[in-house]
């Protein structure tokens, strides 16, 4: 790969909230953005964005936890934007319930698309960033990873990507291929204001109530996050692997 070749970067969950900033982020930072959703036709609002911005993108639909699905997802990314060096494995749902409610069903779900999701994407592109001598994977785990009441699936999810995390970076350090993790703390989002639904509490009251235990008393946007990937996607972030970052506005864990 030439200096002058833009590097491609692949986002997954990437239609709406984190995801899109994320997306948006990368490519306003001069990569290639292929960007990943279960519904490629979603994907047109994120990527519209970055090409009105003077960015290249391109819409790519896949269920990152059907294996199948992620080779044929990855194998036209190559074709139509490059060899992806670049990996944020973004795509998450979420099923939250009370352990005695929650079924067997919502604990795989969530499973699935968290860590089968991640494991599928960063195999089948770790070859690409290892022959190229350099290779970013980022991880999207949550501040719910530390434990949340109500989320024991999507919690130890997020505790067994940090893992996973980890020995990616161990596994892959050496090949130039640096692998982190970013924890978010309490995002705005719709999968956040889900949650405040879900509770019975309107949105605002519910930031407003849950800004009153973060240390920078505000909460986070998506672009929080973007900032943080785009330091760990670039050049300069060689000797940051295996870290997990909280982004949630002070102290965790």
């Amino acid at each position: 790969m030439s200096d002058n070749t833009p590097r491609t970067a692949i986002v997954t969950g990437a239609a709406r909230g984190i995801g899109a900033a994320i997306a948006r982020r990368l490519a306003s930072d001069g990569l290639r953005v292929a960007v990943v959703d279960l519904d490629e036709s979603a994907c047109s609002a994120t990527v519209d964005a970055i090409k009105s911005a003077g960015g290249e993108a391109g819409a790519f639909g896949a269920d990152v936890a059907d294996e199948a699905a992620v080779s044929s997802a990855v194998e036209r990314i190559v074709a139509d934007l490059g060899e992806p060096t670049v990996l944020v494995n973004n795509a998450g749902i979420i099923r939250d319930n009370l352990l005695f409610k929650m079924t067997v069903d919502d604990w795989d779900a969530v499973m699935s698309v968290h860590l089968r999701g991640a494991f599928l994407m960063s195999r089948a592109t770790q070859g690409y960033m290892t022959q190229a001598g350099f290779g970013r994977i980022v991880n999207m785990s949550s501040n719910s990873a530390l434990g949340n009441r109500g989320q024991a699936n999507y919690s130890a999810a997020k505790a067994g990507l940090q893992g996973f995390t980890k020995t990616l970076a161990l596994e892959l350090g050496k090949f130039g291929v640096t692998v982190n993790s970013i924890a978010p703390g309490f995002i705005e989002t719709e999968m956040t204001a889900q949650t405040a639904a879900r509770i019975g509490m309107g949105f605002e009251d519910f930031k407003a109530a849950a800004a009153e235990g973060i240390a920078v008393r505000r909460t986070g946007v998506p672009d929080d996050i973007a900032h943080a990937v785009s330091f760990l996607a670039s050049e300069g972030a060689g000797f940051v692997s295996g870290q997990i970052i909280y982004v949630a506005g002070g102290p965790q864990g």
